[in-house]
């Protein structure tokens, strides 16, 4: 078995040996102390070991629990907090976690970037750990292979900055936000600016290390075929812990081109949102044509009106002549100019856009900055349209987005088409595939503090996401596992998993890939050790 040179795995199975195959259930609550001798009897290093366990007496506790933490909804002092916090800094770390979690009855939650919406990888309601991968950041490039081997703590910011310092015609398709987690965002799919030519992130992962129910180390070799497609996009927390993925790097031209094109009402921003439907997924795979619709009290004008914006955001694979050239042809009435695009590397692009879609330069080393653009609280939804909408329920969309009840949204509409439509729908667990014109992220976030706030603006999103019901994806009403929604169904957050329950949200996250994934979860975790609240269940015959 081959290991990776970015992970210490000299010991990685010294614990494994005194693993149990049963999760013994806790008859009564767990003390952190217990908890540690447990640790440092399964550990080889058991000095370092203790540097890395942060409980609630130490001081970098609270400050650990909370830097990574992206939705302040979920680090209130009624949130529940975790027995203790274990940052591990190689395999024999998360080995021992997962066997002392187990022979405990502790849950355990996995968290790399933070960027979880409703919390499941850092707050449970039955006694838990957090295991927080922030020390497993290497990134190794091999610009011959065109593949890099990427721990899961890492950010999507510090893997595009390796690569961009090892070449500057290798990319990779991911996220826009480089703060995100590869963890999280590799175990959902992870879609970004070029999944119009390459796809999703998960479409190119072409390894990963694993850390199993058993506190068992695998690759892609020993976990099976059906184990390996599970991780990639079906969502994380289900089937164990992903250490480190091997990932496909793309080819990118020496010279891209990006453009952000602001248009308001007054500018015929409507018009042009009707008419994108029926061009951006038509486009060449080389152009990415997004629109974020920006609303709510931050987009205030003069004398408190609220006014809307469409940000028509353009990365193309190819210089700014050839692009004007496509949408003079195609979506002329955009009127975009060669004033709003910019030429750069493909790296320069990826800072840039990370700074809200603006065009203009941004060192690199931005990209390597974890601290988040924005705080507060956030609600997130997304949806998928197969058929392009009405100018009347866009004027609706518009109306909504005019609300001086919300402080800010974003309605990210990214088009699909090109590769994505060439990809099966079973190829990994992300189904979202031909037939998708393309999909809205409705992205709600305010500062305002207080039970009312946070009731005002759960209030607003859910009556939009009530509103575009008749215009986008139905039976099911599909939805991205990474824009995570426990308003679409959820598992009992005590840890009683129903099938049926399951199928609610399962089958709008992951289509038909819903079964195989459940038979894959029965066979790899049959006690279900790994769940939250919209974790993958176990069969019916399974239960246990």
């Amino acid at each position: 078995m081959k290991f990776s040179p970015l992970i210490p795995l000299s010991l990685v199975f010294v614990v494994v040996c005194s693993s149990s195959s049963l999760w013994i259930a806790a008859s009564s609550s767990i003390n952190h102390e217990e908890f540690i001798q447990c640790l440092l009897h399964h550990s080889p290093d058991t000095y370092l070991i203790t540097k890395l366990v942060h409980t609630p007496i130490n001081s970098s506790f609270s400050s650990l629990l909370n830097f990574p933490t992206r939705n302040s909804r979920f680090s209130t002092p009624n949130t529940p907090k975790p027995l203790l916090i274990i940052t591990p800094s190689n395999i024999s770390h998360i080995q021992a976690a997962v066997v002392c979690s187990k022979s405990h009855g502790l849950q355990i939650r996995i968290r790399s970037g933070g960027h979880d919406f409703e919390g499941l990888s850092y707050v449970a309601y039955h006694q838990f750990i957090v295991v927080d991968l922030i020390n497993l950041k290497s990134v190794t490039v091999d610009v011959e292979q065109s593949t890099a081997w990427v721990e899961s703590g890492a950010t999507l910011g510090e893997l595009y900055y390796k690569i961009g310092k090892k070449s500057r015609t290798l990319g990779f398709p991911a996220g826009i936000c480089p703060t995100v987690g590869v963890g999280g965002h590799f175990s959902g799919g992870g879609y970004g600016s070029l999944l119009r030519k390459y796809g999703v992130a998960a479409d190119n992962v072409i390894d990963a290390y694993l850390v199993d129910a058993n506190g068992e180390f695998h690759d892609r070799e020993s976990m099976g075929e059906d184990l390996f497609w599970a991780i990639r996009g079906g969502g994380g927390g289900s089937f164990g812990i992903v250490v480190a993925w091997k990932v496909k790097l793309v080819p990118v031209p020496a010279t891209v081109t990006i453009c952000s094109a602001k248009r308001s009402l007054e500018e015929d921003a409507i018009k042009l949102i009707d008419q994108w439907q029926y061009v951006a997924n038509k486009l060449e795979e080389e152009l990415f044509l997004a629109i974020f619709w920006n609303g709510g009290k931050v987009s205030a004008q003069e004398g408190g009106k609220i006014n809307p914006i469409a940000l028509f955001f353009t990365l193309f694979l190819g210089n700014v002549n050839e692009l004007m050239a496509i949408l003079n042809k195609t979506f002329p009435e955009l009127g975009l100019t060669k004033e709003e695009c910019k030429e750069k590397s493909w790296i320069e692009s990826a800072a840039s856009a990370a700074n809200r879609f603006q065009i203009e330069d941004q060192p690199l080393e931005a990209l390597l900055n974890r601290t988040p653009i924005t705080h507060g609280s956030f609600k997130l939804k997304s949806d998928y349209v197969k058929e392009p909408m009405t100018k009347a329920a866009i004027q609706g969309i518009w109306k909504r987005l005019e609300s001086q009840d919300i402080e800010g949204v974003t309605l990210a509409v990214i088009p699909y088409g090109g590769r994505m439509n060439q990809i099966s729908e079973s190829k990994i667990p992300f189904p979202h595939r031909a037939g998708i014109l393309y999909q809205i992220g409705y992205i709600l976030g305010w500062e305002e503090k207080g039970v009312e706030a946070e009731k005002r603006h759960l209030n607003w999103i859910r009556e939009i996401y009530s509103y575009m019901t008749p215009f986008v994806s139905k039976s099911p009403r599909a939805a991205y596992v990474n824009y995570r929604d426990l308003d679409i169904g959820s598992n009992n957050k005590y840890g009683k998993i129903n099938y049926k329950q399951a199928c609610v949200f399962g089958s709008k996250y992951f289509g038909n890939n819903f079964n195989r994934l459940v038979k894959v979860k029965s066979d790899v975790d049959p006690y279900n050790f790994f769940w939250h609240e919209q974790s993958i269940p176990l069969s019916s015959d399974h239960m246990v």
